[in-house]
């Protein structure tokens, strides 16, 4: 299963039959699972750990644009434990690397084309797309506008780069699923969710399109393109 509401509407209405998740929310947090190690119940699968990557979008945004004064994050606007935990580790990373940093939270198509806006008129040079299905769902509206108004942005999927996004960066999708799915066969083979522990990444993707890159006028750092699973060009 996808999204943790419909995971959690599934628990409610079962305790009995097996469930394995594919999420990018903090599944201890939402209440899928009891701990990652030990799950308990009939509920286990994979996290996407969305949020834990945020700050590591963030640097290699800040590589690529390392003079932009300010940079903008485009956040789905949700009280989900998933984009709560996205903007936290944002912003520690943003002071961190001591680069100042705008919220603008969007939850529809005006938002998005306002938000855009905003960003043009602070003078924004790079911008951070957050995760979550609304913000994925329009990736493409993103992408069209960040092209016209001339911004450098990092997405979470590889899709967004293959639509004209600058670059992203994310767990391999492909390989979470395949976990997913091995664990679905175990079960199905008598083992129990509550014996099974959250699977974790360990496999990332880093796609940079050097298309965009060079009609932005940006020059990809070296060590950077190496440490590319896939180049667009």
């Amino acid at each position: 299963m996808g999204n943790t509401p419909s995971v959690l509407a599934a628990k409610a209405a079962t305790t009995t039959v097996p469930i394995v998740f594919a999420s990018g929310d903090d599944p201890v947090k939402d209440g899928l699972v009891a701990t990652l190690s030990r799950p308990g119940g009939n509920v286990t699968g994979v996290s996407f750990l969305n949020s834990a990557l945020a700050a590591k979008r963030l640097e290699l945004l800040h590589q690529i644009v390392p003079n932009a004064a300010l940079i903008a994050a485009m956040l789905q606007n949700a009280t989900s434990s998933g984009v709560e935990a996205e903007r936290r580790e944002l912003l520690a990373a943003g002071q961190a690397i001591g680069q100042q940093l705008v919220i603008l939270d969007v939850s529809s198509e005006s938002e998005i084309a306002t938000a855009f806006t905003r960003l043009t008129q602070r003078e924004a040079k790079a911008l951070f797309v957050g995760t979550g299905a609304f913000m994925n769902s329009q990736r493409e509206r993103i992408v069209e506008l960040a092209a016209r108004h001339r911004i450098a942005a990092i997405y979470q999927w590889r899709e967004a780069v293959a639509a004209g996004g600058l670059l992203s960066y994310a767990t391999s999708i492909t390989d979470a699923y395949r976990q997913a799915g091995v664990y679905a066969g175990r079960i199905l083979k008598g083992e129990k969710p509550s014996d099974l522990p959250v699977v974790l990444p360990t496999k990332f993707e880093l796609v940079i399109n050097l298309k965009t890159a060079k009609t932005l006028g940006l020059e990809i750092p070296d060590k950077l393109l190496a440490l590319a699973d896939e180049v667009i060009e």
